[in-house]
């Protein structure tokens, strides 16, 4: 996913606020899903929600106002109910500003942990 950072996504210095990477984050990890025929709203709709678990973040280099950054996600490993992703962010000059890992556990509408349905699976393993 690219993202081009605007006055909005910085600090008083120009320098991209760290909490706005999370965002960036789930932003990528949204576009993951729709490129494999999964749509949040629609898992929603069948009772089927994925929550972060646990997140982390090494900031590497600043981002600043006027970069066009390149989030990926991907998935290193699919459990019975959780999914792990890996993520780099990289500048425009391709410098890895940030490294990123997110845990996702798959719940149901009453956020009680559930098995991931298999044909979900297969569709994240695409």
């Amino acid at each position: 996913m690219e993202k081009r950072i605007y006055y909005h996504d910085t600090d008083a210095g120009t320098v991209v606020y760290y909490a706005n990477y999370l965002k960036y984050l789930e932003e990528a990890r949204t576009e993951f899903f729709e490129e494999r025929g999964i749509f949040v709203k629609e898992l929603v709709k069948e009772g089927t929600m994925f929550v972060v678990a646990r997140q982390e973040v090494d900031y590497k280099s600043p981002a600043f106002y006027g970069d066009r950054l390149k989030v990926s996600a991907k998935i290193n490993t699919v459990g019975v109910a959780k999914i792990e992703f890996s993520h780099e962010i990289r500048n425009q000059n391709n410098q890895v500003t940030t490294l990123a890992k997110t845990i996702m556990v798959c719940v149901d509408g009453g956020i009680k942990p559930k098995a991931i349905p298999e044909e979900l699976k297969k569709k994240l393993l695409s």
